[in-house]
């Protein structure tokens, strides 16, 4: 292979390589926070509660999401549950 061509496919090679383990680094981290959140939903438990209660249910998940506990789509999907249940 000539000096150029040699060089362009060496860098063709290690960007595919660059490119394939960087997709297989961002699918494993969004699978880590996929099971975080369900861990999340699975350790805060809402029964049907009062009006009073819920105001006290949704407080005290305002302040687990404030304190980093929860994500954004943890204390939404536990703020419907207060909600609708």
């Amino acid at each position: 292979m000539p000096g150029p061509l040699r060089g362009v496919a060496r860098t063709a090679a290690v960007a595919g390589t660059s490119a394939a383990v960087s997709n297989h680094v961002s699918r494993r981290q969004v699978g880590r926070w996929a099971r975080q959140d369900a861990q999340q939903t699975a350790a805060v438990q809402h029964p049907s509660a009062a009006p009073e209660d819920k105001i006290a249910l949704l407080t005290e998940l305002g302040e687990l999401k404030t304190q980093g506990v929860l994500t954004e789509t943890g204390y939404e999907n536990h703020k419907r549950q207060v909600l609708t249940g």
